[in-house]
Parts: structure tokens; sequence; C-alpha cells
């Protein structure tokens, strides 16, 4: 009886861990779909504006339909039409020709460009994501013929998920379109891009989870408000004088200001009778708000403030914004205190609606840049566990290396790359923790880390070493499948230049 149980012990921990391994799945299955329903149904309530503004931009151009539909593959291999906006021409649709679109293809239509360059034809697929053909983030549908042609073991293992809008591979490969250029177009697309792309989507359905699909989410917000701003406006929009300018420019801020300050006086109002009775009434209140707004704007103008392009301003602005506020408080607590005999309001309310009111100023007008640096700051939270695209390994964790690891983290590419850690042969840096990344391991371990971390690229980040060293370490980092790239001794050129310098200076 006893070796019965010994024999069947194995077989009940297989079914256990088998069972555990089912219910996280459905877990993460559940978590997922939610996150799904409630995203894309708010996305389509509240940009169903946006789509009508399209959508009749769309029919000024061209007499076609304003939505797109094509076969894509789903999951589990099945087709299912994707819906997107019009961006080609009635007559030349993506069934009538190549499936793929290269750089100045002629079937595009002009706001066709503008669409896929933002990617702004891509929102119909909110509806894909609410009725479950697709996900937020999954690898990207591809056409369904091109699809059949796949490996059958990677289209089985990469269509096991729902597809998305977005994705890691279509983070990477964003401006596809115009790296296929040439008659040899779909030769280059399936022998150098598809492969790429597969592999991205392979490590994607191993590696995901809902904090992977919320990094690629935060990182496909960077690369992409950049891509909105740098877009080129029709230089005819800019004719006009002054009221033009005014319109422009002022009519917008002052409508946005009302609103930032009727939510500041609520709230300052919702918080100031907590401890103290009041009640001023609405139309005060509004009159209170209007008045902030007004003044505010004059201020802006009078500073010229108006004439500030607020994605792109300096910080700088912050100290400007809190002059203007602090002057209108001003005036209207001298208004109110000596000129209106009631109702009064208090100076503490005055002080609590002018901080409100500041911090939603310094919000909407630096609303793209506090996205991008709350996108940012999740990705370094989440360090080598946001490598959901290309992971990396350092080998060399002394100077040479730290600044490896800054520039990748602190550059455009940490929305496409992420840092695994370092290796390094100094015992005195084992287990230790290195500008936020751990040392894993030394040289010896690149090949065990290699596997384990799927690590696509090798820097090899050595500067204090003797040359056969190097080639022994670099022989190890060839042997895996990795990229190997190798570093310039960026440290050593900066000491010769000081030395240089400091000859020729005496």
């Amino acid at each position: 009886m006893q070796d019965d149980a010994i024999s069947t012990k194995p077989i009940i921990n297989a079914q256990a861990t088998d069972q555990k391994n089912r219910l996280i799945l459905l877990g993460r299955s559940f978590f997922k779909r939610t996150f799904d329903l409630v995203c894309s149904f708010l996305g389509l309530l509240f940009l169903s504006p946006v789509f009508l503004v399209i959508a009749m931009a769309i029919k000024r151009e061209t007499a076609g339909k304003v939505f797109y539909k094509g076969v894509r593959m789903g999951r589990h291999e099945k087709p299912f039409n994707i819906i997107k906006f019009t961006t080609m021409r009635p007559e030349s649709t993506e069934s009538n020709g190549s499936p793929i679109t290269h750089s100045n293809d002629g079937r595009i239509t002009k706001v066709g460009s503008y669409l896929r360059n933002t990617k702004l034809n891509e929102l119909p697929q909110l509806w894909n994501v609410l009725v479950g053909d697709m996900s937020l983030v999954g690898p990207r549908p591809e056409d369904y013929d091109l699809a059949m042609q796949w490996p059958p073991e990677t289209r089985k293992e990469i269509m096991s998920v729902r597809p998305g809008i977005t994705s890691p591979a279509s983070i990477v490969y964003r401006d596809e379109e115009h790296m296929l250029k040439g008659d040899n177009f779909m030769d280059d697309y399936l022998s150098k891009i598809l492969p790429e792309k597969m592999r991205l989507d392979q490590l994607y359905v191993r590696s995901c989870n809902m904090f992977t699909d919320i990094d690629i989410l935060a990182a496909t917000v960077i690369v992409l408000l950049p891509q909105i701003r740098q877009k080129a406006i029709d230089e005819r929009l800019f004719f006009g004088g002054p009221m033009l300018m005014l319109i422009r420019r002022v009519v917008p801020w002052f409508l946005i200001d009302i609103i930032v300050a009727t939510i500041s006086v609520g709230i300052s109002g919702v918080v100031w009778r907590i401890s103290t009775v009041i009640n001023l009434g609405v139309p005060t209140f509004l009159v209170l708000a209007l008045s902030i707004a007004t003044f505010i704007s004059l201020i802006n103008m009078l500073m010229g403030l108006q004439k500030v392009t607020w994605r792109a301003a300096s910080s700088a602005y912050v100290v400007d914004l809190g002059f203007s506020v602090v002057i209108t408080m001003v005036i209207l607590y001298v208004i109110n205190r000596f000129l209106i005999t009631e109702p009064w309001i208090p100076f503490s309310m005055f002080w609590l609606i002018g901080i409100t009111t500041y911090l939603g100023l310094l919000a909407v007008r630096y609303r793209e840049r506090l996205i991008s640096s709350l996108a940012n700051r999740w990705l370094l939270f989440r360090s080598s566990e946001a490598t959901f695209a290309e992971r990396i390994l350092i080998v060399g964790a002394g100077q040479l290396g730290e600044l490896t690891s800054w520039l990748i983290q602190r550059s455009a590419y940490s929305t496409v790359f992420g840092v695994v850690g370092f290796v390094d042969d100094d015992p005195k840096k084992r287990n230790s923790s290195i500008g936020g990344l751990k040392v894993l391991g030394s040289t010896q371990s690149i090949c065990d880390q290699v596997n384990k971390y799927s690590v696509g690229i090798i820097m090899l980040a050595i500067s204090k070493a003797e040359p056969k060293e190097i080639e022994r370490i670099k022989a190890i980092c060839d042997s895996t499948e990795a990229k190997v790239i190798v570093m310039p001794d960026l440290i050593k050129n900066i000491e010769n230049a000081l030395e240089v310098g400091g000859v020729n200076g005496k």
C-alpha cells in the first residue's frame, strides 16, 4: 500500500499543478477580457465625436464607404472582418491589389495618408474588441491568406490568443509602410519584416500578462504622441489676421480655463464646507469661475503666453502661469473685499481656489507631456519585467555598462527595448543592483541568461579587460542565438580627450 501511495504521488502533484495553471490562465483571460470590454466601450463612447469628424473628412474626399472591412486571421485561426477607417480610393481597395501597403502607395487618399500616419484609421477596431474578435493588446491580425503561409506550429502558437490593436511588433514596426519601397516591397516584407514580427509575436504570447499589456499600452502612447505632434498642417490654415489668431489661440484656451476654474471653485467649495458652513449659491460660483478664466486669459495675453505651443513648452512657463494665477486671485480678492458688500468670500478660500486652479491649468497645458511621463515612469518602474519587445543583456557592469544602460533607458529606444540586467565577473558586484538593474551572474552564465530571459541582443560593454579576456567573452556571446553588439569604449575616449586637452592647455 505504501509503494502504491508513493507511485501515485507524482501523478497527483502533476494533476494539481495542471489544474493550478489552468486556473491562472482562466483568471488572466477573465481580467484581460473585462479590461478590453470596459476600455473599448468607453473608447467608443468618448471618441464618437472624433469618429464623426473623420467620417465627414473621408466622405468629403471620396464617395466610397467610411469603413473598410477586411478578412483577417483571428484566435484559433478563425477568420473575422477587421474594421478600419477607409484610407484608399473606392476603385482601388485592399482587395484589389497587394494586401500590404508601401511607401507612396497610389491607392491611398490624402486623408487616408494622415489617418495611417497617426494610426487614427485603427480606432474602429475598438468595435472588434467589444464584440470579442480582438483585444487591445495582442499580435497584430494578419491577412488571412498570408497567415495561412506561415509555418503551422508558429501560426498555431501566435493565434492561440486574440489579435490586438497594438503589440510589440506594431510598436517596433510602426513605420512599416515607409520601410517598404520599390517594386520588390512584397519580397522585402516576407523575407525581412514578417519573420521579425512573428518572432516578437511569439515572444509576446509566451510572456504575456496584464502588466505586460499595460507596458505595451504605455509604450504605444509614447511612440504615437510624437507622430501626431510632428505632422505638418496645411499652410492655408495659417492665413488670416488678428481675428483668426484670437479664435485659434485665445478662445479655445479661454473655454478650457472656464472649465478648469469651474471645477476648481467647485472642489474648493466642497472642501470648505467640510469645516465651515458656507452657501454662496450656484450663480456666485459660476460668476467667480468666469471671472477667474477672464482675468487669467487677459494676463496671459499681456505676458504673451497665448503664443506658447504648450506641447513643447519649457518648464519655465510653470512660473509664468503661477504669476498670472496669483495676480488674478489678488485682483478678485480686492474686488470681493472692498467693492462688493455681499457675498464676501474668505481669504483662505481664495487661496484654496488659486492652488486648485493653478494645478488644473498646468495639467491641461502640459497634458501630453504628463501622459508621456507617466507612461515612461511605468516602464522604468517595471524595469526588466517590461521587456515585452526585445530583451537586452549587458555584459559588463562597469562605467561603460552603466552608460550603456542609461542611454537605453532614457532614449527613444526605451519604448521598444528593455534591459534584463548585467553579467560581470567581479564577485563584489554579484547579486547587486546598478541603476535599478541586477547583476545576474558571471560571464560564464551568459548562455543561461540568454535562454532564461529570451534575450535577443547582447551588448558587450567591457572597457578594462585584457584583449584575450574580451575575445573569450565575445566567443561565449557569439555561441548564443542573440545578436552581439560591441559598444565603443566611450569612457576611455573621454579620458584620452581630457588628457590631450590637459597637455594642450599647459
